[in-house]
């Protein structure tokens, strides 16, 4: 049963769980995303070395500059859109999509379509 207190509690049990299969390699990194109530942010990691190679978030001043809050789906599209740019001029074009635990909807189910619409593939 979840408690609305243990709620992200229950959200890291979620996203271990699915880290047991979800490995980012050097040919196909991870793409993670977090969330919080005013950000989202988003990066794009090695699991072999333990690097993150490309990251994103609201407060990235690109970003910062043409949303005025952080925490909704119009902000979750825009950071979307520049981490598959910045992964693209990386070279990187395919990912593995880790949604940290957080159920595929709204911000989440907005910053997957805006990378896929950008040019990642996963």
């Amino acid at each position: 049963m979840l408690h609305k207190e243990n709620k992200n509690a229950n959200r890291q049990k979620r996203h271990l769980r699915s880290r047991k299969k979800i490995i980012g390699t050097c040919e196909r990194p991870r793409l993670n995303v977090y969330r919080s109530l005013t950000n989202i942010y988003a990066q794009i990691i090695d699991d072999e070395t333990g690097k993150t190679l490309v990251a994103a978030s609201t407060l990235d001043k690109e970003i910062a500059k043409e949303v005025e809050y952080g925490g909704n789906i119009e902000a979750a599209q825009s950071v979307g859109k520049l981490v598959a740019m910045r992964a693209k001029d990386k070279g990187i074009e395919k990912v593995v999509f880790d949604r940290g635990g957080y159920i595929y909807h709204g911000r989440i189910a907005a910053l997957a379509q805006a990378a896929r619409e950008a040019g990642l593939e996963f």
